[in-house]
């Protein structure tokens, strides 16, 4: 068995689309559209063959990402090397992106940083 997909709700699908292919090499389909409910969506593959769908519709309720809640709490990204997680973490900081942790070995053994991205999101980048 394996993970089709994850989906998450986002204000603005088109920088969030934006900030997946420029950070993490998504590559986006044309996206998809229903009239009637004013649904959008893209779904964005990974090089690993992972996808994430991004989607939005107008009552959309925003509520506070508190790091410390129940529920899904991040998604993680492995780059393959800890330089690639250096760089990243710095590009991204360097952007204006608010690092949590790291780069650091954590207690279980991996290389990693987290940063709030795109909304408030929290992204693990791993080696």
């Amino acid at each position: 068995m394996i993970i089709e997909h994850i989906a998450m709700y986002v204000n603005d699908l088109e920088a969030t689309r934006d900030f997946f292919i420029k950070y993490f090499n998504a590559k986006s389909n044309d996206g998809y559209h229903n009239k009637s409910t004013e649904f959008r969506s893209y779904f964005l593959s990974f090089d690993s063959g992972a996808r994430l769908e991004i989607m939005n519709k107008p009552e959309l309720k925003d509520d506070e990402k508190s790091l410390l809640r129940t529920g899904f709490i991040h998604i993680a990204f492995s780059l393959g090397s800890k330089a690639a997680v250096d760089e990243l973490t710095e590009k991204l900081k360097s952007d204006g992106y608010d690092i949590v942790s790291g780069p650091r070995t954590t207690g279980d053994g991996y290389y990693e940083s987290c940063i709030i991205g795109i909304e408030g999101n929290q992204i693990e980048i791993t080696e």
